[in-house]
């Protein structure tokens, strides 16, 4: 299968990054994409908000934008995949082009903008996958944002939310992509409590008498240490079940060629995983541990995703990741995983969360 992609691989290169991801999205819902065998291993599955996890390794918000392939996806490794970001209304996101490579680093920047179908769409998708008669094993979760001209950011979120509490089996709320003007904005500390307190009210209105879904805020690894430690307090103090850190990075290393690093937009790759791996150890030790966390931003290996998982990762996401490494890389990557739990004598994944900080200072306790 891996020799099929390095085939493969020259010729998808050749060709502008969303019409390669849209043929992409064509062969898997074809059903002629190369399925690698799925490793199914108890040290590897976990139960965090009640679901059960069979992997930690998970596909991030922005490859699946309309819920066209949720099965494919998940066959092909994922322990859970994150679709969307789904907004209310339709939209085109912002002109192309709009996605860039740079293969000798394995980094992307896009300024996609949101583009989407829309809720109808993504709703009619997303049901398709929950009739199927034998879904694949894993957790899907929903990725909700505004639409690009909306006044009142919470209005948006809250018709996301009516229509999909009952069905998602997590959501995640999006303040933090660089690409929609003013959506950054948000993770502010008062503007973010005022809109947490309505969408937690909103939520729990939507499931009445029966449990809400784990509801997950999506930030950004641009935020300074004083804003990280504001936003901790805000989301302990409103009772979100988790974070999602981080999204795509608005900072440009000078070591990337200077005609790729000029593209405006957000930047995911190797360049992000420090960064982003730095902001989980500090929510970690922020909340002492008490809101799982998934880890996102420059996750390409088992290695890269176990040293998420030390510094407070309790699940760990990848997008570029599978650009560059292929459809084999969740198989890959649990490999390896295991490979560093029996390094380190452990028996489950969950026991390496936060392990970085009992090792430094006997930190908080595991979030699993």
């Amino acid at each position: 299968m891996l020799g099929l992609y390095k085939l493969a691989r020259p010729v998808l290169f050749k060709l502008e990054p969303e019409k390669a991801h849209r043929m992409t999205l064509k062969i898997m819902k074809s059903g002629l994409m190369p399925v690698p065998p799925r490793i199914k291993a108890s040290e590897l599955e976990q139960q965090i908000w009640g679901l059960t996890f069979p992997n930690p390794v998970g596909l991030a918000a922005g490859f699946d934008k309309n819920a066209e392939v949720i099965g494919p996806a998940l066959s092909l490794g994922f322990g859970f995949t994150e679709v969307g970001t789904v907004t209310p209304r339709p939209q085109a996101g912002n002109p192309p082009p709009r996605v860039f490579r740079d293969v000798k680093s394995q980094s992307i920047i896009n300024r996609m903008g949101f583009p989407n179908e829309g809720l109808r769409v993504f709703e009619e998708n997303f049901e398709r996958f929950k009739h199927e008669e034998v879904p694949p094993p894993g957790v899907v979760g929903i990725n909700i944002g505004m639409n690009k001209d909306q006044k009142d950011p919470a209005a948006d979120y809250i018709t996301l939310i009516k229509h999909f509490a009952k069905k998602a089996d997590y959501l995640t709320v999006n303040i933090s992509s660089p690409n929609t003007p003013g959506l950054r904005n948000l993770q502010d500390e008062d503007t973010l409590r005022a809109l947490l307190k309505q969408l937690i009210a909103s939520l729990n209105n939507a499931v009445g008498e029966y449990p809400p879904p784990p509801l997950l805020v999506k930030l950004a690894p641009d935020l300074t240490e004083e804003q990280q430690e504001q936003i901790a307090g805000v989301l302990l103090e409103t009772g979100v079940s988790g974070i999602v850190l981080t999204n795509t990075t608005v900072a440009r290393p000078e070591s990337l060629p200077q005609a790729f690093r000029s593209h405006p937009g957000g930047l995911s790759g190797p360049h992000l995983r420090k960064a982003s791996t730095q902001i989980i150890r500090n929510f970690y030790r922020l909340t002492k541990g008490k809101l799982p966390i998934i880890g996102v931003g420059g996750v390409s290996n088992g290695r890269h995703a176990y040293e998420k998982i030390r510094a407070g990762a309790s699940l760990v996401q990848l997008y570029t990741g599978l650009v560059y490494r292929g459809p084999e890389v969740a198989h890959l990557m649990c490999q390896e995983l295991m490979a560093c739990m029996r390094k380190d004598g452990l028996s489950n994944i969950s026991r390496a969360i936060g392990a970085d900080h009992r090792n430094n200072n006997g930190g908080a306790e595991s979030a699993a």
